[in-house]
């Protein structure tokens, strides 16, 4: 078993006067060839936009994408005739499939900051789609909750299924010093989207910092005295 810890300030950065965005992994002119991605995640943006900005619309093709947004709303258009206003506590998953065109922009008078996570699909060339639920009352629990998944073991308690049958995302919203274990698998990522937590081991991982776990055997993640908000990747693939 290994444990990887990448920080939030060692994170490729782009930066414009609307948009903010840290990138886990190469994304657009920043490449790192032993950077390309971890197990099926291909893509783990956080992202600020301004106020009444955001992306025109653009292509996407055979790829599964995840919105999680925590702070403000961003909406969601696309050429397929989907609308959305995602918000915090609420999930969203476009499938690009065949070939989708897409915009994403802040719909509030605040900036909207949120995640975005690529996955690679199980099949290509399928219909594009899209989903989304509310998942804020599941998460009141404090228990590490399936979001947006397409493992096996998720088909009946996740909020959201993905075209990938060997990944899935869990969410916790955490109290001060209340702990979660971390699921077992071949490639677990650990993303700390607000305040802090100890993972066992490994030490403390403040916001916007991740673990790279690979073969894990059920390490916890305990927050901090602030609480902590954390997004999990299970992948089996």
């Amino acid at each position: 078993m290994s444990v990887e810890i990448r920080r939030a300030g060692d994170r490729f950065r782009t930066q414009y006067d609307w948009l903010d965005s840290r990138h886990s992994f190469s994304f657009g002119p920043y490449y790192d060839p032993a950077n390309v991605g971890f197990g099926l995640l291909m893509v783990h943006n956080d992202e600020v936009i301004a106020p009444g900005t955001g992306f025109d619309t653009h292509p996407h093709q055979d790829v599964e994408i995840v919105t999680w947004v925590l702070r403000g709303a961003l909406l969601h258009q696309d050429s397929e005739g989907h609308n959305g206003i995602i918000h915090p506590g609420l999930v969203q998953r476009m499938s690009a499939g065949s070939g989708i065109r897409h915009s994403e922009r802040s719909d509030a008078e605040e900036p909207v900051h949120y995640v975005q996570m690529w996955v690679r699909p199980g099949e290509l060339d399928l219909p594009p789609s899209y989903q989304q639920a509310e998942v804020a009352d599941r998460l009141a629990t404090g228990e590490l909750v399936p979001i947006a998944s397409g493992l096996p073991e998720h088909r009946n308690t996740a909020a959201i299924t993905i075209n990938q049958p060997h990944a899935g995302l869990s969410a916790a919203r955490l109290a001060p010093g209340r702990s979660i274990n971390l699921p077992a698998a071949p490639h677990t990522h650990l993303f700390v989207a607000l305040g802090n937590v100890i993972l066992e081991d490994a030490g403390t991982l403040d916001q916007a910092d991740a673990a790279r776990i690979t073969n894990p055997d059920g390490r916890r993640a305990t927050a901090g005295p602030n609480g902590a908000e954390v997004l999990v990747w299970t992948m089996t693939g």
